[in-house]
């Protein structure tokens, strides 16, 4: 994102913006337009620690962390307890219980360096 944000600053004045929403990303106002963008760099602001967030996929897969490959499949506990919501609350709970502390964005912390086989963008956010 560093090249992208120089690219942005040598046409825009971009001023940090020193607000959060709760999330990993760090804004910036275009003061040219009044815009705000979001940088989210989980490399060199590893935000894990604070990070509040899950993903569920359309397929019904709940990711704790996009930089792992753990997931709770949500759609077959629901197929299977249709009529049953505290079986499905109890599965969700479980399995934010289990949300890592750091991601294997850092390749030194996964056993085959470099491996993810689920890109950020297959899952969305």
């Amino acid at each position: 994102l560093k090249d992208l944000r120089k690219r942005l600053e040598d046409k825009f004045t971009l001023c940090d913006l020193h607000e959060s929403t709760g999330g990993p990303a760090r804004y910036v106002r275009v003061k040219e337009t009044q815009q705000k963008i979001g940088f989210i760099t989980p490399l060199t602001h590893n935000f894990c620690e604070s990070c509040n967030r899950i993903r569920v996929t359309c397929t019904g897969d709940l990711f704790m962390c996009l930089g792992q490959e753990d997931n709770a499949n949500l759609r077959d506990i629901i197929r299977k307890y249709p009529a049953q919501p505290k079986i499905l609350n109890e599965a969700i709970s479980s399995a934010i219980m289990k949300k890592p502390k750091g991601h294997d964005f850092e390749y030194s912390r996964v056993d085959i360096k470099g491996q993810m086989s689920r890109h950020m963008s297959h899952t969305g956010g």
